[in-house]
């Protein structure tokens, strides 16, 4: 079987998804689950992936979708099926479903508040795995189901050591989304990678409160460069309207998600990106060869420097990084992937000058996933 290219009836992003409540008819959990067979998704004919934004944003979904197309290169008898734009409510569970009604037994939920429906169709869905990406399973984790994501904050730790040497200003810009442990460890990691190469930097943090709003966008990144920042970063979904901001600006930029250094020649300095493709690939034959249950994906999965290839990695170097900085950063990941490396080995203060971690701690990843303090360096308030 190729691979389908006509559009299928559930391919329609948040508005079928929605209507789809009222008047689609989808099967019942008892219509459409399986016998609940001990090899859930084995020999599956079909893939779903949804994801919160569009897949040409230049950030987040656009790296879910580039890692489809790696599934469908490396499957070429399987259906990829893929819904854009589907929001982190009910309707991602009716778009799920939809999918599954279609021939999907195997189900990737790509964004951090897609855990919850992802839940609910696995467990009405027995014979379908259903994986979530970014977010943390906190209770038992079923038989046909798990999360898995790459240590985001390892790389921003090193594009942190190209934006504190590249700073004249001394302040970076940090334009975020929610207080999730994932975007304060980022922030951490940044500023203590700057910090690494430059004591004196600061991070000054805004947050948008919302995943891709480029309204909100533009004034946070303009707020910081009033304010002096030269380098600005970012943890959006969509991540084109900061680097723009950043480039007109004639600022230097650190991407995210995505390689969009086209939008910036001249401030682009690096990136912290995804190369979802080997992951994807991995969990699919996984799944088709009948060997979920009790594999590393049936659970919350995590890859870093420390053990193993992590899909979050840095993009090509822009023109103002040096060669002794591109070295320090090749350094810098080389330490990382040794047992006393890590972005928060101690002692690490937080704003107000307290110990968090230890002199001497190396805090495990599960730890770091937990995090929900700023670190000394971080300018900006938790509660906002």
């Amino acid at each position: 079987m190729s691979v389908r290219q006509s559009t299928p009836r559930w391919a329609v992003g948040v508005g079928l998804a929605c209507a789809a409540l009222v008047v689609a008819g989808c099967s019942s959990a008892t219509e459409s689950s399986g016998s609940g067979s001990d090899e859930p998704g084995k020999d599956t004919p079909a893939v779903g992936f949804i994801t919160v934004g569009p897949k040409d944003d230049f950030g987040y979904n656009q790296a879910v979708y580039e890692g489809s197309q790696a599934v469908e290169d490396a499957f070429p008898d399987l259906e990829v099926m893929l819904a854009e734009n589907v929001p982190e409510d009910d309707s991602a569970a009716t778009t799920m479903q939809r999918m599954i009604d279609d021939g999907a037994k195997l189900i990737f939920a790509t964004s951090y508040g897609h855990l919850d429906a992802a839940l609910k169709v696995a467990e009405e869905n027995p014979d379908v795995v259903v994986v979530q990406q970014g977010n943390t399973i906190t209770t038992d984790i079923p038989e046909n189901s798990g999360t898995y994501f790459g240590t985001v904050y390892e790389p921003m730790y090193l594009a942190g050591i190209a934006a504190g040497a590249a700073t004249e200003s001394d302040k970076l810009g940090y334009v975020y989304a929610f207080p999730i442990p994932q975007t304060i460890a980022n922030i951490n990691a940044f500023e203590r990678g700057a910090q690494s190469v430059n004591p004196d930097v600061e991070t000054i943090t805004v947050s948008t409160s919302s995943w891709c709003d480029p309204g909100k966008q533009q004034a946070a990144a303009e707020s910081l460069l009033a304010e002096g920042v030269d380098v600005l970063t970012q943890h959006q979904d969509c991540t084109s309207t900061v680097i723009q901001a950043a480039e007109k600006a004639g600022a230097m930029t650190v991407g995210y998600h995505a390689d969009a250094s086209e939008l910036a020649p001249e401030g682009w300095l690096t990136g912290a990106v995804w190369d979802w493709g080997p992951v994807y690939t991995d969990i699919v034959q996984t799944v088709v060869d009948g060997d979920f249950v009790g594999s590393g994906y049936n659970d919350n999965f995590r890859v870093g420097y420390k053990t193993g290839t992590n899909p979050f990695v840095l993009a090509p170097y822009g023109p103002g990084v040096s060669e002794e900085t591109i070295a320090a950063i090749e350094d810098a990941q080389a330490w990382l992937g040794t047992e006393e490396g890590s972005p928060f080995a101690g002692p690490v203060l937080d704003q107000d000058g307290e110990v968090e971690i230890e002199e001497g701690v190396i805090p495990t990843y599960a730890e770091n996933d937990a995090m929900d303090f700023f670190v000394q360096g971080v300018v900006g308030n938790l509660a906002q």
